[in-house]
């Protein structure tokens, strides 16, 4: 094959990749845009009742204790939720494995599906969210949180901003940060990319533990603008975007980190008067 032919089916199929990717990501915004307007009662009286992220307007009284479907509807929404949110930032990495492996491919020598790769980065962010899921149960337990899935605690929430504020200083956040910003690195680091399905499932999943280590408790502070608040949704994948897409990702992140850590001082002493 020459290398204008190579060229223009390495452009092909970036575009099939990245369609797929931008079908899966508005394919879960459109879910997500749909549960917070089933949470959205309209300024309904819903003390001492919970809704339950269904799309189709179920309530619970607060005080009964979750049922195995609002666990895997919350479960659900969390992990339709990191798509969309995560789905955006693993582009690059994605688009780079599937033009690398069109070439080996024509070299005869084929790495596995890019769907593999793709699939173990988003079984990283699915661990996640059962761990969400499991730590909202938890939070909702304690009467800690209110019908809109937000912190009714100012003084916890307070805590929350502040550790979110301090891991973005973390060392560990770097190092992970470090590996999601440089695909070609993280390749070089683990030994390039794998010929098998399993291989590369895991080398997917081994790239989404990083993004989550980068990313899991900026998470929490769902809890702090309301976990079906869209624009909050927004304004986080927006900030996981900037950390690692742009030269400046680490400052970013870092700045991020001092608006937290003031945001929960200011709130602390709100809370303590």
């Amino acid at each position: 094959m020459t290398d204008s032919a190579l060229e223009t089916v390495l452009r092909h199929d970036r575009w099939i990749v990245g369609s797929a990717i931008l079908i899966i990501v508005v394919l879960a915004w459109a879910y997500v845009l749909w549960l917070a307007n089933d949470m959205d009662m309209g300024g309904m009286d819903m003390t001492g009742f919970r809704m339950i992220p269904a799309g189709i307007g179920i309530m619970l009284p607060a005080s009964e204790p979750w049922r195995t479907i609002e666990f895997a509807y919350v479960f659900l929404m969390w992990a339709v939720m990191m798509v969309g949110m995560m789905a955006p930032s693993a582009a690059p990495m994605i688009l780079m494995y599937a033009s690398v492996g069109r070439r080996a491919k024509a070299q005869a020598k084929p790495f596995a599906a890019t769907g593999w790769f793709a699939a173990g980065y988003l079984l990283a962010w699915t661990g996640f969210s059962l761990v969400a899921t499991l730590l909202q149960w938890v939070i909702d337990r304690a009467a800690l949180l209110d019908s809109r899935m937000t912190l009714a605690s100012n003084l916890v929430g307070a805590i929350v901003l502040i550790v979110v504020g301090i891991y973005q200083w973390t060392p560990f956040k770097d190092v992970c940060l470090v590996q999601c910003q440089s695909p070609f690195l993280f390749l070089m680091r683990h030994g390039g990319f794998r010929d098998t399905p399993r291989g590369c499932l895991l080398l997917g999943l081994r790239h989404g533990s990083y993004c989550v280590g980068c990313c899991w408790l900026l998470m929490a502070l769902l809890f702090i603008g309301g976990v079906m608040n869209v624009l909050w949704i927004a304004l986080l994948a927006l900030l996981v975007l900037l950390e690692k897409l742009t030269p400046a990702g680490r400052w970013i992140a870092r700045a991020a980190g001092i608006a937290c850590v003031a945001a929960g001082v200011w709130l602390l002493t709100s809370s303590l008067r």
